[in-house]
């Protein structure tokens, strides 16, 4: 099938090369040209583990394109995907310029039927604000679906590739037998195609994200009880978690949630309920226990220093909002990094893929280190924000003869406390 796919940032860059994967023409329409040349030459422009190789192997095999030209796009693709930007606005709503910008285009320009997918995150009701917009200037048949996303940034080519589920919300026929032909044969292992309809579909990728926010704010809470009664969080999460109608994941208490999805969502599902008259007050308690959580570890930090941090050096490990990613939106560490900063610390941080991104938005405010350990350099505490493997075993001998200090604040549980205390280390972590 010939594919477009309108927007190269995370979400359309990786469906358009696993949909060339499986033998798919896709060609994937940006208005970065600078970007489009970068990815013309095989430059793959974000990171996410796998996907520089179907990347490299779909272009070298004529299946992935890219152009500048939106008309070129819809010139090629019998269904269209739009996976464009929705930034939260300042009152916590979905922004949909980009989107209905496009949509409008689009009205101009097709010349044939078309099948338009949502791709993007977007609230109830967006697909009939994207129809109207083509509807403005379209002489022609065309059908809008939402297809949501569900990818885990540093899972994202397996989650694409086999998918648990996949949404199409759809009222047209001959667009649901488009997008049942195009899915085939990613559900060839049972999973199913789940057909709703438009607003169900988009209710549904929203409702999944909160959910789950709700889930990882709620052992947070968890932790926290757990350090006023002496209880241990573990073992309370393991007794949790073997109960199959909780499950085990989701369940890691640390330093909050961030990334580009479940803070934006959270915020977007709440402003939704508020412009319908409802309010969800679980959602209120997400919000505000997250942002809270964020800085959990700054009043730890603070007693243990006496209240004195000025020029105290502080070691970083991890900078992204979570492992396999360069991604730092909403990262925790940047909160953590900005409390720090106020209170007087020296900062030097490593993060395996996110020092670039960090540094293109806060400069030499901190220094970056080539290693975990050249980062421990004369640090007074070492502060871990991601849970990246290579943490995981650390050289506790090489910790030791780095630092001055003997001081770990944990914001990701990542070791048994008593083996970090045998090795004659204070450590500090959430909810143990």
């Amino acid at each position: 099938m010939k594919i477009a796919v309108i927007g190269t940032g995370y979400v359309g860059l990786v469906t358009g090369t696993c949909l060339a994967e499986t033998g798919n023409e896709v060609l994937c329409i940006d208005i970065d040209k600078d970007k489009v040349n970068q990815m013309q030459q095989g430059h793959v422009p974000i990171y996410e583990p796998h996907l520089d190789v179907l990347f490299e192997r779909n272009i070298k095999s004529n299946r992935l394109k890219f152009s500048t030209s939106l008309e070129e796009g819809l010139e090629h693709g019998e269904i269209v995907f739009l996976a464009l930007p929705t930034p939260e606005d300042e009152d916590g709503s979905a922004d949909l310029k980009y989107i209905l910008g496009v949509a409008k285009e689009i009205g101009k320009l097709i010349k044939n039927y078309k099948v338009i997918v949502d791709k993007s995150t977007v609230p109830v009701g967006t697909s009939e604000k994207v129809k109207n917009a083509i509807s403005q200037n379209a002489t022609v048949d065309f059908d809008v679906v939402s297809n949501p996303e569900f990818l885990r940034e540093g899972f994202a080519v397996d989650d694409f590739l086999k998918p648990e589920r996949i949404i199409v919300g759809a009222s047209s026929d001959r667009a649901i037998k488009l997008m049942e032909k195009l899915y085939k044969p990613y559900v060839r292992s049972g999973n199913p195609i789940i057909v709703m309809d438009e607003k169900s579909a988009e209710l549904t990728k929203y409702a999944s994200n909160a959910f789950l926010a709700a889930k990882i704010t709620f052992m947070n809470e968890i932790a926290n009880f757990c350090e006023k009664v002496g209880a241990d969080v573990d073992k309370v999460r393991i007794g949790m978690g073997t109960d199959s109608r909780i499950g085990k994941r989701f369940l890691f208490p640390g330093i909050g949630y961030g990334g580009s999805c479940f803070p934006k969502d959270v915020k977007a599902l709440h402003k939704s309920g508020k412009d319908n008259n409802y309010n969800f007050q679980i959602l209120d308690a997400v919000i505000n226990v997250n942002a809270r959580q964020k800085l959990i570890l700054i009043p730890k930090i603070e007693t243990y220093f006496n209240n004195n941090l000025q020029n105290k050096n502080i070691a970083i490990w991890g900078l992204a909002f979570k492992p396999e990613t360069d991604d730092i939106r909403e990262a925790p560490a940047l909160y953590t990094i900005d409390a720090l900063l106020e209170l007087g610390c020296n900062i030097t941080a490593f993060d395996p893929e996110a020092m670039p991104n960090v540094k293109r938005k806060i400069g030499d405010k901190i220094k970056y280190a080539d290693s975990m350990y050249d980062a421990l350099e004369n640090a007074d505490a070492l502060v871990i924000c991601t849970e990246w493997s290579i943490f995981r075993t650390p050289d506790f001998n090489q910790i030791n003869k780095n630092m001055n200090g003997k001081i770990i604040f944990d914001g990701r549980n990542l070791y048994d406390v008593k083996d970090v205390e045998n090795e004659g280390f204070k450590y500090i972590s959430i909810g143990r």
